[in-house]
């Protein structure tokens, strides 16, 4: 019996761990996975430029970022608690790990990482995914917005071929030695990247009946051309040309010294805790943006299929193990990435194989055309990744603002300048609270306390107010001033509470404060019509025994029945 309850506790309290490949492999078919083969080889496909061009983004080799995309993508795919999510490195990492590695070292984030997954997943294991659908929006589109400048920032060096040996972190910064460095522009290099960006931006126009004629661009031929992600394209195209032409440009193979034919040997990183207390920060910043993106992604991809919808917490516990299993071959923080979802959603992808087949893709790709790698030049992933920030950012949302109120526009805009100016951690910090102090704010506008008359004849002297809202700290000043707005000769006050929706322990400090008060001057105090949640912890403090349980009534005519009108 003793044994019994806290299994019967855990059970009730912690996440039964449950991939939702378990769930899709019951009537699982040749045909599905036809569809699901097709869909991970073009993810696959579409993940490989973008792995290497956020591994170098993020101030690390291009082997980690493909790295990562292999063994975290595998990871989310094969544990996580959707159908479709596609999980590796994302664009939203980019200067949060730039930042950490400037600050802390690579070693210090791949164990920031590491805590981080462990974060993450007992964040799922005791049901706390729902919990990041409670970050205001405002926040989320400031800091999505934000990051998408600040990763158009870090890649002007490589789009204008700049010589700076290496990039600071700091936003003003980084503007600094980007203007310091501006006679060492190479024309050849922003030639190729400003391409990779047209490029990007024309080639699925290019067959929608925009610039080519419909009946042109619906040919079998241009059809087929049509399947090819333009990231791909705009690699292999900016790669040849640099190669045939002979372009002077810098490549990865000029910067990194190519990328290795074998998956890194698992390495556990120097670890202390004392090195661990000063990893407080960056853990969090990880797990929090992983969570969010993660989460948010998910959530597109409900929409985007018609699919059972996934489970959040199944989906943070196996992006814990994601996070915690990469840093030990060299990988970065991993997470839920929006366009691969898509493209996935697209390709056909309805089960968590096609995310399985996107990570063997790369995998095979990476041992078998590494050494063709080493001739991508920077100026190309820079364009990628520019086209990626702009894709990113929600930017429409600046010219909506003044549909909206000034709460709204002060969180929105404020957590985008600090997480372009600071970072992300300020920014998420203060953006909370301001949404809080906003929502506190607001509550306590709503609530008031209006005097009514009733709909039957009440004894001289007995004045009925009705208290509409939430009765909480931030609202008690109302309460606390009734006492000054009655006439003289009252006798007895009546405070009808059905429209009293919540009261903490504040408010009910605030109801007892006007109870002495009343008594002071000789005035009775009754409650009429108290709902269930106020009733409880009116009872459970005391006021009840302080008040007397016959001044709370189900109406306010039932606390003068009998004495004369």
């Amino acid at each position: 019996m003793s044994l019994d309850v806290p299994k019967a506790w855990l059970a009730q309290r912690v996440h039964r761990f449950r991939p939702r490949l378990l769930d899709t492999a019951a009537g699982y078919d040749r045909r599905q996975f036809i569809a699901d083969l097709g869909a991970g080889l073009t993810v696959g496909v579409v993940a490989l430029p973008l792995a290497m061009a956020f591994g170098i983004a993020s101030g690390v080799k291009p082997e980690d970022g493909l790295v990562t995309a292999v063994v975290a993508g595998l990871l989310i795919s094969l544990l996580g608690g959707s159908n479709v999510q596609i999980g590796g490195p994302a664009g939203a990492f980019i200067v949060i790990v730039y930042g950490i590695i400037e600050r802390y070292g690579l070693p210090n984030l791949l164990i920031s990482t590491m805590l981080a997954g462990v974060l993450l997943l007992a964040m799922g294991l005791f049901k706390l995914g729902a919990l990041v659908r409670y970050v205001p929006v405002s926040i989320v589109i400031g800091f999505t917005n934000g990051i998408a400048v600040l990763i158009g920032l870090s890649q002007l060096r490589d789009l204008l071929g700049l010589a700076i040996p290496k990039m600071p972190s700091d936003f003003f910064a980084q503007i600094g030695a980007l203007a310091a460095h501006l006679h060492s522009f190479n024309p050849y290099a922003f030639a190729i990247g400003a391409s990779c960006v047209g490029g990007l931006f024309l080639w699925p126009r290019l067959f929608g009946g925009t610039l080519l004629p419909h009946r042109l661009g619906q040919s079998r031929p241009l059809l087929a051309l049509a399947r090819v992600p333009g990231p791909v394209v705009a690699l292999v195209s900016a790669t040849l040309a640099v190669a045939l032409a002979g372009l002077p440009v810098e490549t990865i193979g000029t910067r990194f010294g190519g990328i290795p034919r074998s998956l890194p040997v698992p390495t556990l990183p120097e670890f202390s805790w004392g090195t661990v207390k000063h990893l407080l920060m960056p853990t969090i910043t990880i797990a929090l943006l992983g969570a969010i993106e993660s989460l948010l992604c998910a959530r597109v991809a409900d929409n985007a299929a018609e699919l059972p919808r996934h489970d959040p917490n199944q989906e943070l516990m196996a992006q814990g193990v994601a996070n915690f299993v990469a840093p030990l071959v060299g990988g970065i923080p991993a997470t839920g990435t929006i366009a691969r979802t898509i493209t996935n959603v697209r390709s056909g992808g309805r089960t968590p194989v096609a995310g399985i087949l996107h990570a063997l893709t790369i995998l095979v790709v990476m041992l078998a055309a590494a050494p063709l790698a080493a001739g991508v030049p920077l100026a190309a992933l820079a364009g990628i990744l520019l086209f990626v920030a702009w894709n990113m950012g929600e930017w429409r949302e600046f010219a909506r603002l003044r549909h909206f109120n000034l709460p709204y526009r002060t969180i929105l805009v404020g957590t985008f300048l600090l997480t372009v100016i600071f970072d992300l951690t300020v920014a998420v910090e203060v953006g909370l609270m301001l949404a809080c102090a906003f929502f506190i704010y607001r509550m306590g506008t709503q609530f008031r306390v209006a005097p009514v008359a009733p709909g039957t004849p009440l004894p001289p002297g007995v004045h009925v107010f009705e208290l509409f809202g939430s009765l909480f700290f931030g609202a008690v000043a109302k309460i606390e001033a009734l006492p000054e707005q009655l006439p003289p000769g009252t006798r007895a006050v009546v405070l009808e509470m059905h429209r009293l929706v919540l009261l903490d322990t504040s408010g009910l400090e605030a109801l007892v404060q006007l109870h002495r008060e009343l008594r002071r001057r000789e005035v009775a105090l009754v409650l009429a019509n108290v709902n269930d949640q106020p009733l409880s912890l009116i009872r459970r403090g005391g006021f009840e025994l302080v008040l007397g349980a016959e001044n709370i009534v189900p109406t306010v005519a039932a606390a003068f029945e009998g004495e004369p009108g």
